[in-house]
């Protein structure tokens, strides 16, 4: 019982840190001068998915065996599979909860919710930029599930080309802030300093540093309580870790989509994901090289696949702007196929 107890209260922790780290976050955001884009796809991206990648490092260089380093390498897959899919789809949904809450409250001769479901996402630029970080991610991916195939000496050298491969994606993050459309409210009041018009940088950095800190022991005592439930509820210890410990790695990058949905910023929710899944390509993927066999089993190799598959979908639909919170939606649905395609692979 106290598993499922604890489990609650940290999703709850997290939901609330998210809630102020996305607080903290704009307003760096402004203090750095980057555009708006950026502050999804670089700065919440990059501090949800640090704590992560540094649990990366210590698996891959600490590991006293090669299974235990290995326990990186499949952090590495999961990342990604759970991203394009569940995240994608969690922010579809809440899109489509908060349109047809919209019409509810415009009254009867508002637009049907249906047809509101239906209105593509965001301007032509925004798919566009969005459209182009996937592009990015998908080759970048499609590489490391190949090198996961093969064997040879040099494979491990090839890591640091996975970091020069973000550092050359967060220079041009930055370098596009002008390209920016303003989307949604002003910033809200920074939680530190409620009544100051503009915080100090402090106060800023402060707030940004503490919910990190809530944010990423949270998120690890929450995957401990949800390996602990798992026996209980009659899984293995494989499907816990393949099915359900990727979807709570992520639960920080889906919870800052949900909440800026919510406040109507859909722009930085979709930046959001979309930036944390090139890091999670790059950074986690270049520690496994530089430091494991990097060596895939059908399980991995299946979950590049959806990955990959999912991926292709949604370039497919926001070509000529039409992706919708329907469509968006549709991408969880690859998790399912993954989840199907786990039984013949673990039996």
């Amino acid at each position: 019982m106290i598993h499922f107890v604890l489990l609650i209260v940290c999703a709850v922790a997290i939901y609330l840190s998210c809630e102020w780290f996305v607080n903290a976050v704009e307003w760096l955001g402004e203090r750095l001068n980057v555009g708006k884009m950026a502050v999804g796809t670089i700065l919440a991206a990059f501090g949800t998915a640090l704590p992560e990648s540094v649990v990366t490092l210590v698996a891959v260089t600490t590991g006293a065996t090669d299974e235990a380093k290995d326990i990186g390498v499949g952090a590495a897959m999961g990342g990604p599979l759970a991203l394009s899919t569940i995240a994608y789809g969690v922010t579809g949904a809440m899109l489509m909860l908060k349109r047809r809450r919209e019409r509810i409250a415009a009254g009867p001769g508002a637009t049907p919710a249906g047809a509101r479901n239906e209105e593509a996402l965001g301007s032509a630029a925004d798919m566009k930029r969005l459209a182009k970080d996937q592009k990015w991610f998908l080759p970048i991916f499609a590489v490391k599930v190949a090198l996961g195939l093969v064997a040879f000496a040099f494979k491990p050298v090839l890591g640091l080309l996975f970091f020069a491969a973000y550092a050359v994606y967060f220079w041009r993050e930055i370098r596009g802030g002008d390209d920016d459309e303003d989307e949604g409210p002003d910033l809200e009041p920074l939680k530190f300093q409620p009544k100051a018009a503009s915080p100090s940088t402090w106060a800023v950095a402060a707030q940004t540093a503490l919910t990190l800190v809530v944010i990423f022991f949270a998120s690890q005592l929450f995957v401990k309580q949800l390996d602990a439930i798992g026996p209980m509820l009659g899984l293995s210890a494989a499907v816990t870790a393949l099915l359900l410990s990727p979807v709570a790695t992520e639960l920080p990058e889906i919870m800052n989509a949900v909440i800026w949905v919510r406040q109507g910023k859909t722009q930085l929710a979709l930046a959001n994901i979309s930036g944390a899944m090139m890091i999670q390509a790059t950074v986690p993927s270049g520690l496994g090289l530089l430091f494991t066999r990097w060596d895939f089993d059908a399980a991995l190799l299946w979950s590049g696949l959806i990955t990959m598959a999912a991926i292709v979908y949604l370039l497919m639909t926001m070509r000529g702007h039409r992706l919708t919170p329907a469509r968006l939606t549709v991408a969880a649905g690859f998790y399912v196929v993954f989840a199907l395609g786990l039984i013949p692979i673990l039996a």
